[in-house]
């Protein structure tokens, strides 16, 4: 038996060769694998051949996932080859025979690590020469930002790398033309999809360029690309960059066979001048990330793992930093041109960069495992209804149904986790109010991208380093009221100005909507009591009647394991429960599990039904 073991703590990957049956893994002497961990039990699992089929029993009340779903204790399931068994911080894997190919595969998958680790070696290493460089060559004083600093570096950079290109293999040298190639391609995908790059950092580039190199290049490129069955629509930019890297990947020995050594050591020299330029002055590892569509969001845990939502799913990335200065000082790239700051007396900030995507940041003593940074990266081409639709994120009934209330100017929370989506249909909402309205939105970091022509967008703002200057979203929601809104939106709501929020839906400002935390719409109601209570010392039925009152709709959002986000439920609030007091709530569409199609409609239908059907918002045909 054959199996992957992958270590997510420090990111290596093995080959596990045993001839036991059953094999029996844990932290044991007595196991087969022995995985020494804390959180891996004495005998943890043990996996069994039954015939031609393999199955894995849980042998402790430790976590146990299998392909992603818990396996509880003393129960066994199918162990199909590809399947991962998680425990602790490993991965096992069960690899077929040698026959079916797949040793290859392992195979290469293990060189490719290997070689990534190499070429970060090397990058480390040219890098540590050029500070030596550049300390010994540069005045202390001299300002990093200026061109004559900027220029030495890069020569210092060319003539460094010059010098240690000859150190680099065959191996290495192709992984470097791959990554190179890979990055060009998918920039070339997105720029035939949407016109333009996602970013707007500028960086400075290899000195010594080749301009007929470079066309070589674009022509492989272009080749490529052009040669691929992918349809260049912006909404589908993600399905169009999986494949690329799919074809990308099966056709590259055979582009790789068509470049000159000479144009191959010259890509090495691009790429390797292109990351320590990234390190130097941009983003460093984060840069390319921060280009490519098909990632959502990228989330940085201390200089060794850095992580990338992907359609949905979150991967772990070969990229790292250096260390933990080189992190830090990337952080203080991103917060010092937006004016604000992070140190030991400020471990914790929330930032947005200049292309609107939202940045946390929070570093020791806060964080226990070094700086720690997320980015929730904007998406510049918003969502629409159909996309939403085509996509299977909601039903055509509801989607109808939804821009019907947004017309009726009902009152709407949109409830969800983290991550799920509540944001993307918020502004998928929005777009339905009507463009004579004066619409006021409220963010903590400014995200919406409304199309109406009379839009007045409001940011909250964090206190300056004297501690002085904050202006909150309540703030902000209470500065709005006398701004003559016919809809406030906010962005989200998260502590005491849940009642000013309240108070606003209550005093003719119809159609408003609101986002919040919560993992069904009976928790958002109950969050939302909690929220009023942080604000004002009131009895709790004068709150719910306050909810009751203002709220018309809850809708709510889930993220699925498998990275889809589908709208599970909307319900009508519908008053006061007489015997328990409670807020009442009616499920009128409903998604039971992510194997159901689609959203249902439950057989209830709203009392406000009637109301926008006279006003020609609403078809009874909605509901069949």
């Amino acid at each position: 038996m054959e199996l992957w073991l992958f270590n997510h703590s420090t990111n290596e990957q093995q080959t596990v060769h045993t001839d036991a049956d059953p094999v029996v893994v844990g932290r044991g002497d007595e196991c087969h694998i022995q995985l020494k961990s804390p959180f891996i039990s004495r005998k943890h699992v043990r996996i069994v051949r039954k015939g031609n089929q393999f199955f894995a029993e849980s042998l402790c009340r430790g976590a146990t996932r299998i392909a992603n779903r818990d396996l509880e204790y003393g129960k066994s399931a199918k162990l199909d080859f590809g399947d991962e068994i998680q425990l602790g911080q490993f991965s096992l894997t069960l690899v077929r025979p040698q026959e079916e190919g797949d040793l290859a595969t392992a195979s290469k998958a293990e060189q490719q690590q290997r070689n990534q680790q190499k070429l970060t070696a090397f990058e480390q290493t040219i890098h540590t020469r050029l500070l030596e460089r550049l300390n010994l060559r540069v005045t202390a004083n001299l300002d990093k930002t200026d061109a004559a600093y900027i220029e030495q570096m890069m020569w210092q950079l060319a003539a460094i790398l010059d010098e240690h290109i000859e150190e680099l293999d065959d191996a290495i040298i192709s992984h470097t033309v791959f990554s190179y190639l890979h990055r060009l391609v998918l920039a070339e995908v997105v720029r035939q999809s949407q016109g333009r790059m996602q970013t707007d950092f500028k960086l400075v580039d290899d000195p010594r360029i080749n301009p007929a190199h470079d066309q070589a290049i674009a022509q492989v490129v272009a080749d490529a690309v052009d040669a691929m069955p992918l349809l260049f629509d912006p909404i589908s930019v993600g399905e169009d960059l999986a494949i690329a890297e799919e074809i990308l990947e099966d056709q590259f020995e055979e582009l790789l066979g068509k470049l000159p050594r000479e144009l191959a050591h010259y890509i090495v020299r691009r790429i390797v001048t292109k990351d320590l330029s990234d390190i130097m002055l941009g983003l460093g590892p984060l840069q390319d990330l921060l280009e490519m569509a098909n990632v959502t969001e990228i989330m940085v845990v201390g200089p060794n793992r850095i992580y990338v939502e992907k359609n949905g799913v979150i991967q772990r990335t070969t990229r790292h930093f250096f260390s933990d200065e080189i992190l830090q000082s990337v952080i203080e790239r991103i917060l010092t041109p937006i004016g604000r700051r992070v140190d030991h007396a400020n471990p914790m900030v929330d930032a947005r960069l200049a292309d609107g995507s939202r940045v946390n940041v929070i570093i020791p003593p806060l964080s226990l495992v070094g700086p720690c940074l997320t980015i929730r990266k904007f998406s510049w081409i918003p969502f629409t209804m159909d996309d939403l639709v085509e996509r299977g994120s909601i039903s055509p009934h509801a989607a109808r149904f939804l821009q019907g209330c947004i017309h009726g100017r009902l009152n709407t929370i949109i409830s969800g986790g983290t991550g799920s989506g509540k944001t993307t249909l918020l502004n998928t909402l929005c777009s339905f109010a009507s463009h004579t309205e004066r619409i006021v939105s409220i963010e903590e970091s400014a995200e919406l991208q409304l199309p109406q022509p009379h839009v007045v967008s409001l940011e909250a703002r964090p206190a300056n380093v004297e501690g002085s200057g904050a202006f909150t979203i309540r703030d902000l929601l209470r500065n709005a009221l006398r701004m003559r809104p016919d809809r406030i939106i906010v962005g989200e709501v998260r502590g005491p100005e849940a009642l000013d929020m309240l108070q606003a839906m209550n005093t003719g400002h119809d159609g408003s909507l609101s986002t919040l935390h919560a993992n069904t719409p009976v928790d958002a109601i109950k969050r939302l009591e909690t929220l009023v209570l942080m604000a004002v010392d009131m009895p709790v039925r004068a709150i719910r009647e306050q909810i009751a009152s203002a709220a018309h709709l809850v809708v709510q959002v889930t993220r699925f394991a498998s990275g889809q986000r589908r709208v599970t439920r909307i319900a009508e609030v519908l008053g006061i429960d007489r015997d328990s007091d409670d807020v009442q709530l009616e499920d009128i569409f409903v998604l039971r599990d992510a194997d159901q199609k689609s959203l249902r409609h439950t057989g209830y239908i709203p009392t406000f039904t009637q109301k926008l059907i006279d006003k020609g918002y609403l078809s009874i045909e909605t509901f069949l």
